[in-house]
């Protein structure tokens, strides 16, 4: 398969640059073998069944976003400077993350990176230095920071910003309205980089409507990385490389997600995080295990779903990981109708757009 075969036009208009006011109000786009229906957000409850399970992402967006300067060395003993930002992605150690940065080519193994304010050098509040300690073919960089666990927790907290995606950041910056529209109610975990931004559109209300409909509902944890936001860069899929991203699903959680499936009851996954993950901890019987670990999963038309049976997620970009996903549990011809109706009649599209239900094709 080609990556140009799940290209199409969005107009930008289309994007969403915040999220629906109330998050439930938000449209969704049921699709169902050739049928799409338009309704909201709050209807979820009347697609789902009595012994269904809902089974959630409760990560935590972190605010992974850093900027500062790398300092070097020069051949004459001269500090040479360079303005940086990182995206942190993955957590390798108490004190060390794999980080995308920019500008990349310039960061070398050895690199000072001072992150936050450097007005007052006498002060070290606001301030976090790291050491870059290797450079991977794959474009991430490992730093080794001088903090470590808890303290290091707090001071990411203090100095970084919400990783907006770039299709926002580039058309407005982030605020502190961000730091509550860019989580889930149910954020539980601290860990990603990135919104399980189906799980955005559940309020407490909603979440009760479900439970009343005899709908069990569970956690799952991914902890998203940065590479979600990574395009696509070769033309042949067999030659993409997914980034691994951290998750667990627990003993008594698969326990009862089989009970579930044991019992005519179907898997529904709020947001593609749970269901790669979900994927991920299922054997080829379809016995849901427990899970404990890193996962690079990459679902493109052809895969054989093992566990899930109905998908809610949002919108997502044109020859992106995530719409050869959807594509792949729905149908490529479903799912290419589908988004030129989202298109045609004004869904919004990505992290803080519209939603839709998808039912395996």
């Amino acid at each position: 398969m080609k990556t140009a075969d799940f290209d199409f036009h969005l107009p930008e208009t289309h994007i969403a640059l915040r999220p629906a006011d109330p998050r439930d109000a938000a449209r969704l786009l049921v699709v169902s073998g050739g049928a799409l229906d338009d309704r909201i957000i709050r209807d979820l409850p009347d697609f789902l069944r009595p012994g269904d399970a809902l089974v959630f992402n409760d990560t935590r967006v972190i605010p992974a976003r850093m900027s500062g300067s790398r300092h070097r060395a020069g051949p004459h003993g001269e500090s040479l400077t360079v303005s940086v930002e990182a995206t942190l992605h993955h957590r390798d150690a108490p004190d060390v993350w794999s980080a995308f940065m920019k500008p990349g080519k310039r960061i070398k193994p050895g690199d000072r990176i001072r992150f936050g304010r450097e007005a007052d050098a006498a002060c070290d509040l606001g301030r976090l230095e790291a050491t870059v300690t290797a450079k991977g073919d794959d474009g991430l960089i490992t730093l080794t920071f001088d903090l470590s666990g808890p303290a290091l927790d707090d001071a990411i907290r203090d100095i970084g910003v919400m990783p907006l995606p770039p299709y926002i950041a580039a058309k407005r910056a982030e605020d502190d309205r961000d730091r509550s529209d860019y989580q889930t109610v149910y954020a539980e975990h601290d860990g990603s980089v990135a919104a399980p931004t189906a799980g955005l559109h559940f309020t407490p209300a909603l979440l009760e409507a479900i439970r009343a409909r005899g709908v069990s509902t569970h956690a799952v944890t991914l902890h998203v990385g940065a590479g979600t936001f990574l395009p696509v860069k070769v033309d042949d899929l067999a030659e993409h490389r997914m980034h691994s991203e951290w998750g667990t699903v627990s003993e008594e959680t698969a326990k009862a997600l089989n009970r579930v499936r044991a019992n005519g009851g179907r898997i529904v996954c709020v947001g593609t995080t749970s269901l790669r993950l979900l994927e991920s901890a299922t054997d080829e019987a379809g016995v849901v295990r427990a899970f404990h670990g890193d996962t690079a999963i990459f679902i493109t038309p052809g895969y054989r779903f093992r566990a899930v049976d109905v998908l809610m997620t949002n919108f997502h970009l044109p020859k992106s990981t995530l719409f050869m996903l959807v594509s792949a549990f729905a149908g490529t011809a479903t799912m290419r109708a589908a988004y030129a109706h989202a298109i045609a009649t004004g869904y919004r599209f990505y992290s803080y757009g519209d939603g839709s239900l998808l039912f395996r094709g």
